[in-house]
């Protein structure tokens, strides 16, 4: 395996290969330090000699979504793939025509996946992995008090014991407001006028949520629902517990697609088949913290003791989302009384 030497945040990975053709991936951050990124390259050269895999990913997926739309923009991208566009940044990807259309019979794996899972109806984003936000409570919380429904959470005795993010920064604020739109319609801004007095603070990122939330300032956070298998593989003890409000879960799915100006679509096809392969989405429940989309994959049996799938997923599709978002984004902003 080829190993990813040397990355550092601010530039690309160079390919070292000589003479070697190049199949550009712009990708996230983490999905190269953390993710199955050297897994993937490895499969994806054996399978093509001669071609280097090049990973760019010097920020965030929204980050590196933006780099791409400006590129195309002006002509001059490099990328033959994009992988990290989640369900909520679809609308703005497909505006800027950033994606080809795949073909499906060139996917021979895409047959695995489920139907619930694919999110882009233009055939132009496939699914790779999925989460849930769910909320996450420490055990400095009494178990009498731990939420385990929406009206649950305005209980009196939370009072200052909730973290939020803020949804016009964070992908897991985005989440939960529009879980909240799913889960009450048109009465979704009388709850949160209700949650405030419960709510301690509004982060920007989840980062900064968290930290906050293991500091002890509060002992419950807006996060994951794989924290509690996260926290037991890597600290030994599942010190969380997942909330999901009335089985509820807001559905996070993460998709990748062939950048329209490519013309490497034989690599690009591959590309797509190799990351929906059971040899790489079964690292991603330990490498993402996610779960896996191919249907025949197995989750490793701690992770699957501890990460909780809610009964209910949420999901607004992105068509929707786009739709609506500028309105609900100005009426949450006016319930919190700023600008």
């Amino acid at each position: 395996m080829k190993k990813l030497v040397g990355f550092i945040v601010a530039l690309a990975v160079v390919s070292t290969a000589v003479g070697a053709e190049q199949f550009v991936v712009y990708t996230y951050r983490s999905f190269v330090r953390y993710g199955p990124a050297a897994a993937i390259e490895e499969v994806f050269e054996a399978a093509h000699p001669g071609v280097d895999l090049v990973w760019v990913a010097p920020g965030g997926g929204a980050e590196m979504l933006s780099r791409l739309l400006a590129e195309l923009a002006v002509g001059e991208t490099d990328a033959d793939l994009f992988l990290g566009v989640s369900a909520m940044d679809l609308p703005r990807a497909l505006a800027a025509e950033a994606f080809q259309p795949y073909d499906p019979a060139l996917i021979p794996n895409l047959a695995h996946i489920p139907e619930d899972l694919h999110f882009d109806s233009t055939g132009r984003v496939l699914p790779f992995d999925h989460g849930y936000v769910a909320f996450v409570a420490s055990d400095a919380l009494p178990a009498d008090l731990l939420p385990r429904t929406f009206a649950d959470l305005l209980r009196p005795e939370l009072r200052g014991k909730i973290i939020l993010q803020d949804p016009r920064t964070s992908t897991t604020g985005l989440a939960f407001l529009l879980w909240t739109v799913a889960h009450f319609g048109d009465d979704w801004p009388a709850f949160w006028k209700a949650l405030l007095p419960n709510t301690l603070t509004i982060t920007k990122g989840w980062s900064e949520a968290f930290a906050m939330f293991e500091a002890g300032e509060a002992p419950i956070v807006l996060s994951y629902s794989t924290d509690a298998a996260y926290s037991y593989l890597t600290g030994g003890a599942a010190a969380y517990h997942v909330l999901t409000p009335d089985g509820e879960g807001y559905r996070l799915i993460e998709g990748m697609g062939i950048v329209r100006t490519s013309a490497k679509l034989d690599l690009a096809h591959s590309f797509l088949d190799i990351v929906l392969s059971p040899e790489i989405q079964e690292l991603i429940p330990m490498s993402q913290w996610m779960f896996p989309v191919h249907d025949e994959v197995a989750l490793p049996p701690d992770f699957a003791r501890y990460a909780v799938l809610p009964p209910h997923p949420v999901f607004i599709p992105p068509t929707d989302v786009a739709d609506h978002l500028e309105e609900w984004i100005t009426t949450w902003q006016q319930i919190l009384g700023g600008p």
